[in-house]
């Protein structure tokens, strides 16, 4: 008689409930460990045929060529509405991890050296917004895509980024262990869990979870929930997950897009939410890189290779 594995038909991370689970603290004590994402992201006026992209949105955008309505809105995000999300994060004395893509990088590095010098992290983010890491592609193929996402950071900013946030969060089988290989530390594509967790691989690497339904795009322009009703719903997650913290420590990750919530008619919901959490005692307040270290430090690989 087969024994079923628990968990999902890999072996990539250790199936473990919370209850079984050891403690896991955070800074100071704290209960809940809150980061936010902002990613930027180059829209393609032509993609090439090649290339693959979220499953479902070849019918909402890029479905007529040249889609330019589309690709200016997005374009956006780069013109005006990153400022105004800076702007309104330095208000409130929030330091984000921004994802940039290699061509954000590429075209405009300026602003991503600014977004560094302002203390954010810059974490790799693929290379286009409209090229999503599938099965499909080869391993060369795959690995050129982490390298040159990889690079791109590294020249802009003169440092290597030490996490990997997923297109569209598309991988392949091989993902995981490509990113470890090619030198990250941490990967934040598995909307799983409200703790980070250890990947099992030959080069153990750190799976940082996102809250997914909070993220904007998800909620505000594929599920079409009002943005008024943003700032409640954060802040509901957030005494959750820091009463819950208290026994195990919780993590809730924020995504944030500058072509959606760089809007002027949605930038004050996004003040409203962080003015509700950035006074709270019960919070630590990080880049997803310092999630990762801290439990990295306060959990260490478990196995013989510990990294």
């Amino acid at each position: 008689m087969t024994t079923l594995q628990r968990g999902m038909d890999h072996d990539l991370y250790t199936f473990c409930p919370m209850p079984a689970r050891a403690a896991l603290n955070w800074p100071d004590g704290k209960p809940l460990a809150l980061w936010v994402v902002l990613y930027l992201d180059y829209w393609e006026l032509d993609t090439p045929q090649n290339m693959h992209r979220a499953p479902g949105t070849q019918g909402l955008w890029g479905h007529q060529f040249p889609d330019l309505r589309t690709f200016s809105y997005r374009l956006y995000g780069e013109r005006i509405g990153v400022f105004r999300i800076l702007d309104t994060l330095a208000r409130h004395g929030v330091r984000a991890t921004v994802a940039a893509g290699a061509e954000i990088c590429q075209r405009y590095p300026e602003l991503v050296r600014a977004c560094a010098e302002q203390g954010h992290e810059i974490a790799a983010h693929g290379t286009h917004a409209t090229r999503m890491i599938t099965s499909r592609m080869s391993e060369a193929e795959e690995l050129s895509i982490i390298q040159q996402a990889r690079d791109a950071v590294t020249q802009a900013c003169g440092i290597a980024p030490a996490g990997w946030f997923g297109q569209d969060h598309g991988e392949s089988t091989r993902t995981p262990r490509l990113i470890s290989d090619a030198g990250f530390d941490y990967l934040a594509d598995w909307p799983n869990d409200e703790q980070p967790y250890w990947l099992t691989l030959p080069n153990p690497i750190v799976s940082l979870p996102l809250q997914v339904e909070l993220d904007d795009q998800q909620l505000l322009w594929m599920r079409q929930q009002p943005a008024w009703r943003y700032p409640e719903l954060v802040e509901h997650a957030a005494n959750q997950l820091a009463a819950d913290g208290r026994g195990n420590g919780r993590s809730l990750g924020l995504g944030l897009r500058s072509w959606l919530f760089g809007r002027p008619h949605r930038i004050r919901y996004l003040d409203d939410a962080l003015s509700r959490l950035v006074h709270r005692k019960d919070i630590w307040y990080a880049t997803a890189g310092e999630v990762a270290n801290a439990f990295r430090n306060a959990l260490p690989y478990p196995g013989d290779q510990t990294p």
